[in-house]
C-alpha cells in the first residue's frame, strides 16, 4: 500500500483513497474540473504532474470501434465484500469497498477499492454515448490498475442504484457510511463479455499502463436517476474521447 500511495494517490487520491481522510485530503488538494479555466483540455498545463493528460499515447476515454474478436474469456469478478463509505470527492460520487472484492486478470489478483460514475458515458461504444457509465477501480499489490466498465442505457429506475442514489452526498467533500451488501456485484451486468483494450485514468494525472474492461451488455437508468447525479455534479463529469492512435481494441 506504501508505494501506491507514494505512486498513485499523491496525484489521483480521489480516484483511490481507502478511507475518510483521505477522501477529505484529497478534495482539498485537487484543482481541476470539467469546465473552465481547469476543464479537460488544460489539464496537462495545470500542474507538471498533470503533464501526460496532454503528451500521454495511450489516453482514456476512447469511441470503442473496430474491435478485433480475440476469444476473450468472460470476466469473473468474485466482489463479495460490502461497501463502507459514500463520497462526493468533488468530480463524481464515489462509492468505498471494505477488502475482499476480487477479480483475476491476467493470472492476477487484483482488488476492488471502489466504483464511481460519469455521466454522461466517457468511452463510446461505436459512436454511441451512453447516459451514464459506472467505473470500478481494482488494484494489484504492485498498484496496477484495472477497471471495469459498465454502462447504463436510460429505461426503468435501476434498483441497485436506488439502494444509494436518493441518500447521495451533495456538497463536495461530504463523506457519509454506506454498508450495502455486495452492492458492486449486484451493478454488473449478467453477461460479463466485453472489450479490452489499453489506457489511462481518465482524470489527473491521466496516468496509463491502466488495463480498461468495458463490458457489451448494459443496464438501466431512469431519467429522473441521470439528472439527480447531474444536479449534485453541477453539470457534467466526463472527459471528452481521446485518440486511438496505434492501440487495439480486443472483443
Amino acid at each position: 500500500m506504501k508505494k501506491i500511495t507514494s505512486v498513485l494517490l499523491a496525484s489521483t487520491i480521489v480516484l483511490l483513497a481507502s478511507d475518510v481522510k483521505e477522501i477529505k485530503k484529497a478534495y482539498h488538494e485537487v484543482h481541476w474540473g470539467y469546465t473552465g479555466h481547469t476543464s479537460p483540455d488544460k489539464w496537462g498545463s495545470l500542474s507538471e504532474k498533470y503533464r501526460e493528460c496532454a503528451t500521454g499515447l495511450n489516453q482514456s476515454p476512447i469511441n470503442i470501434t473496430h474491435s478485433i474478436h480475440g476469444n476473450l474469456p468472460p470476466l469473473a469478478p468474485s466482489y463479495t465484500s460490502d461497501s463502507n463509505y459514500i463520497a462526493d470527492n468533488g468530480h463524481t460520487v464515489q462509492v468505498n469497498m471494505a477488502p475482499g472484492s476480487t477479480v483475476i486478470i491476467d493470472d492476477i489478483t487484483f482488488e476492488l477499492k471502489q466504483f464511481h460514475f460519469h455521466a454522461p458515458s466517457e468511452n463510446h461504444i461505436e459512436g454511441k454515448e451512453f447516459p451514464l457509465e459506472g467505473h470500478f477501480v481494482n488494484l494489484d499489490k504492485d498498484g496496477n490498475i484495472a477497471v471495469l466498465a459498465v454502462m447504463f442505457e436510460e429505461g426503468e429506475e435501476n434498483k441497485e442504484l436506488a439502494k444509494f442514489w436518493n441518500t447521495m452526498p451533495t456538497k463536495a467533500g461530504e463523506v457519509q457510511t454506506l454498508e450495502l451488501s455486495k452492492i458492486a456485484n449486484a451493478l454488473l451486468p449478467k453477461d460479463k463479455h466485453y472489450y479490452r483494450f489499453n489506457g489511462s485514468l481518465t482524470t489527473p494525472p491521466c496516468t496509463e499502463g491502466v488495463r480498461w474492461f468495458v463490458f457489451k451488455e448494459t443496464l438501466t437508468i431512469s431519467k429522473e436517476q441521470v439528472a439527480k447525479f447531474k444536479k449534485i455534479m453541477h453539470g457534467v463529469n466526463n472527459r471528452p474521447i481521446q485518440p486511438l492512435d496505434a492501440r487495439i481494441i480486443v472483443d
